[in-house]
């Protein structure tokens, strides 16, 4: 096997102590250009590259994020926001050759996986996502002394830097398409009651249709998954009057619903109009297209990561507006069926 260099390797072939090499690595000053010029030339010369958890103990850092996710595992990979949110992360994460660290949790164990993190020492910093009613997280990473970023509006975030994406008018122009094609039955199927971005996209329907004169009665739960779905537009559909559009608070939900209309013979969009939310790589391949709003997950990744080496940089940082979720109508939208 051959041998692997080492630093001590290059301070041999620049005639240097290894801890001159250290400075040139962590850019400290110090050394004169000469010097400096020929231990990154022995560096090039050798090939060597340094190792990144020595490089991130030498600064005090880690060299890694943390996001913790309380979900079950299998409906976390089946959620579209989080791999195009972690992508996002990456993307900034990889120019730095940092690493992001992922651990799905229940609610039993959460705080102990925070303490660990912190404990450890193996991340700089944090995304808080999925924000729930009386979250006890903004309180617990500030007792642990945990850099952190929370997912949404800034009164959610108890003084930590937020980063928002506001949903509120793409429900609001959904609600407004489909009762300008004549829908006033839109029933709406909700996520998690328990996440505060989920009770907002329900405030959103409600008060879009509310505005209109219409009738909120129709509200199922669905719960961000394809089951929820499919579910609840099999019990909205069995309905002496079942509703002619429904809005989804997620893609995978709203696919769900799809596959149940044609199932059962229902024609989208000629007997039901179906709206998503997150604009899904597949929501343009289904059939009839999804109509969505795209939220640009994988931006909000960027964003957030950004921010998050500001805090972790500063101690702080200002709060992050990101463009507003925009309505994309498609296929699955069409008139209201005549009687």
């Amino acid at each position: 096997m051959a041998h692997r260099p080492t630093i001590a390797d290059v301070a041999r072939r620049a005639g240097v102590s290894r801890s001159a090499v250290s400075f040139v690595l962590n850019d400290r000053p110090g050394l004169s250009a000469e010097t400096t010029a020929r231990i990154r030339a022995a560096i090039d010369e050798l090939g060597w590259r340094p190792s990144r958890p020595a490089q991130a103990l030498s600064r005090g850092k880690a060299g890694a994020l943390g996001l913790v996710v309380t979900r079950e595992p299998g409906l976390l990979g089946a959620d579209p926001f989080f791999p195009a949110f972690i992508a996002g992360i990456e993307s900034v994460l990889s120019e730095r050759g940092d690493g992001l660290v992922l651990h799905v949790t229940d609610l039993g164990r959460e705080q102990a996986v925070y303490e660990r993190l912190a404990a450890d020492r193996r991340v700089d910093g944090v995304f808080v996502t999925d924000l729930r009613v009386g979250d006890p997280r903004p309180a617990l990473v500030r007792a642990v002394g945990l850099p952190a970023v929370v997912l949404g509006r800034p009164e959610w975030a108890e003084g930590l830097c937020a980063v928002e994406l506001d949903d509120l008018p793409a429900f609001e122009t959904a609600v407004g398409h489909l009762a300008a094609l004549g829908h006033s039955r839109i029933a709406h199927v909700e996520g998690p009651t328990e996440f505060r971005h989920a009770q907002r996209r329900r405030r959103a329907w409600q008060d879009a249709m509310s505005a209109r004169g219409l009738a909120t009665d129709l509200v199922l739960p669905g719960g961000f998954t394809a089951q929820g779905g499919a579910t609840a537009t099999r019990e909205l559909l069995a309905l002496p009057e079942p509703p002619t559009a429904i809005v989804f608070a997620n893609d995978l939900a709203a696919t769900a619903g799809l596959a149940v209309a044609q199932e059962l013979a229902v024609s989208v969009p000629g007997d039901l109009s179906v709206v998503g939310y997150d604009d899904t790589p597949l929501a343009r391949f289904t059939h009839p297209p999804l109509s969505s709003a795209r939220a640009n997950a994988e931006g909000w990744g960027i964003a957030a990561a950004r921010a998050l080496d500001l805090v972790v940089k500063d101690g702080s940082a200002p709060d992050v507006v990101l463009p507003p979720a925009e309505f994309l109508p498609r296929g699955s939208v069409g008139p209201a069926p005549t009687a």
